[in-house]
């Protein structure tokens, strides 16, 4: 695995490669896949519990171990979305552009620059 890995689509063959060496497709269903990115998304949370934003951030930038354990839950995430995009033959290419495409609808500059607000209290 130490060759250049450089688009999604490579991260995808990775990945059911490695989960078809190991017989896994059986527990690779949409249902179990979607659960697996919450749970996933979780524990990257919890790195992150009783912790203010600036905390964090010193963290992420003088502790590696932290920010080793940051890394790879994130990884797992990603894996989980694209094992996902795999189950269900979603193209996550052209959904994520169609919805950044969607969002600048929603959140046009103008109204939304430096604004966190929802589009519809815009």
């Amino acid at each position: 695995m130490t060759d250049k890995i450089s688009t999604i689509a490579d991260l995808k063959d990775l990945l059911q490669k490695f989960r078809d060496e190991r017989d896994w497709k059986q527990f690779h269903d949409a249902k179990n896949l979607a659960e697996a990115i919450s749970i996933e998304a979780a524990e990257l949370q919890e790195l992150f519990l009783w912790q203010d934003s600036k905390t964090v951030m010193k963290k992420l930038t003088t502790d590696e171990r932290f920010k080793k354990s940051v890394e790879e839950e994130l990884a797992d995430i990603v894996a989980y979305c694209l094992n996902f995009a795999n189950a269900t033959g979603i193209d996550i290419s052209s959904v994520v552009v169609d919805k950044v495409s969607k969002n600048a609808e929603k959140y046009p500059v103008g109204k939304a620059k430096g604004i966190a607000k929802k589009y519809d209290q815009l």
